[in-house]
């Protein structure tokens, strides 16, 4: 699917006061999974071929790979290459264990259904996201034609993971449940065996221990042998169910909350949070709640069926100020952006020194456009609704 119709999509699925920061935001989840499709079948084919070069022959043969643990260290397989990348070690939870026959310590966090099994591997919450590994595992499958997308910053920084799609829903201890992010970042281990990591926001910070549920309705991926289609988008999907209750606790370590409370115009940035993997800006915004409807929310879901509720909630259901954040680090690198909605943007830190955040908030899309292009420097500065040097400490 051309960027082009996805923007003629979105703007007849969604109100029409969507702004165009919302359709790049949108582009930018569902269209990271495509850049690698752009550049036509030899690169794809190529990449291809180089993930069953570096996974090595024993991880192509199901049977070798078998004997090589992987549940239970998935944060230690993927933590280079996914979007909220860094070093994991030590910092989550271990919830099931693989020895080197394939044999689980427990089945507790392994449920299957259609041919597909999935295994919770290790949870990790900072109090603001839970951050699940799984391992997915169909034999009936071929996972080596999972493309990769970038998940870097740039193109430049060579980091890329393959995508697995996710539909279905998760709740913390038995509240209103909230649509699941559409994707898994993760790596290809096998043909039948694919890595992955899933990062849910939460609504409100949590102090303590918590639980996830997660019931998950449909899981699919794409096929770098189908790119002649017009869209490939999830062309292998499955619907099931797959449900996993989840306890977790809160990792509070390098965890830092800073009151900010600046007002400019019509946007507060209110406070930022800092942790181990993340950024997330918290502001404030003029606005009025409206009623999401069931036939508001499937006629979404027909135009992109990988679009969260919160997604839509944010989108159609406020009519607020438009507000576009970007930060960089005190040596000018830019954070990398990955979804921003009323009230909250998230960040990936992705292994990079904070010392000192430089904060950048605008009320033009073209302004946030041209920084993004030009970086921390870029004139566009000047003309920033709020610009902040925060200090970490």
């Amino acid at each position: 699917m051309t960027d082009e119709k996805l923007d003629q999509i979105l703007k007849q699925a969604l109100a029409p006061e969507i702004s165009d920061r919302e359709i790049l935001v949108r582009k930018r989840r569902k269209g990271k999974m495509k850049k690698t499709y752009k550049t036509g079948k030899v690169i794809a084919a190529a990449m291809a071929i180089a993930v069953m070069g570096t996974l090595g022959l024993g991880r192509l043969n199901p049977v070798l790979a078998a004997k090589i643990p992987l549940i239970g260290k998935i944060f230690e397989k993927v933590e280079d290459e996914v979007t909220f990348s860094g070093d994991y070690k030590d910092k989550g939870t271990v919830l099931t264990n693989e020895d080197h026959a394939g044999n689980l310590d427990t089945a507790d966090y392994s449920v299957s259904d259609k041919g597909i099994t999935l295994t919770a591997s290790e949870v990790y919450c900072d109090g603001y996201s839970v951050f699940l590994t799984v391992d997915i595992e169909a034999q009936e499958a071929d996972f080596t034609h999972i493309p990769k997308y970038d998940t870097g910053s740039s193109v430049a920084d060579e980091q890329t993971a393959a995508g697995f799609y996710i539909s279905g829903t998760w709740s913390i201890g038995g509240n209103s449940p909230e649509y699941l992010k559409n994707t898994f970042d993760g790596k290809v281990i096998d043909s039948h065996t694919f890595a992955g990591l899933l990062k849910m926001n939460l609504a409100e910070q949590i102090a303590d221990s918590g639980e996830l549920s997660l019931h998950i309705t449909g899981l699919g991926y794409d096929d770098d042998r189908m790119l002649d289609g017009e869209d490939i988008s999830a062309s292998h999907w499955t619907d099931g169910s797959w449900d996993l209750t989840i306890p977790f606790a809160v990792n509070g370590a390098d965890v830092k909350k800073i009151e900010v409370g600046e007002k400019k115009g019509n946007i507060t940035l209110d406070y930022v949070v800092i942790s181990p993997y993340q950024v997330i800006v918290h502001t404030t915004t003029p606005g009025k709640q409206r009623e999401l409807t069931d036939d508001r929310r499937e006629k979404l879901l027909s135009k992109d069926p990988d679009m969260t509720d919160a997604e839509m909630f944010e989108i159609l259901g406020w009519s607020y100020e438009p507000c576009q954040t970007i930060l960089f680090n005190q040596d000018g690198e830019m954070l990398y952006p990955d979804m921003e909605m009323a009230g909250w943007a998230g960040f990936a830190v992705q292994g990079k020194e904070i010392k000192t955040l430089h904060l950048f908030i605008f009320d033009n899309m073209d302004d946030w456009i041209q920084m993004e292009k030009e970086g921390m420097h870029s004139s566009a500065a000047d003309r920033a609704v709020i610009a902040k040097e925060i200090q970490i400490g």
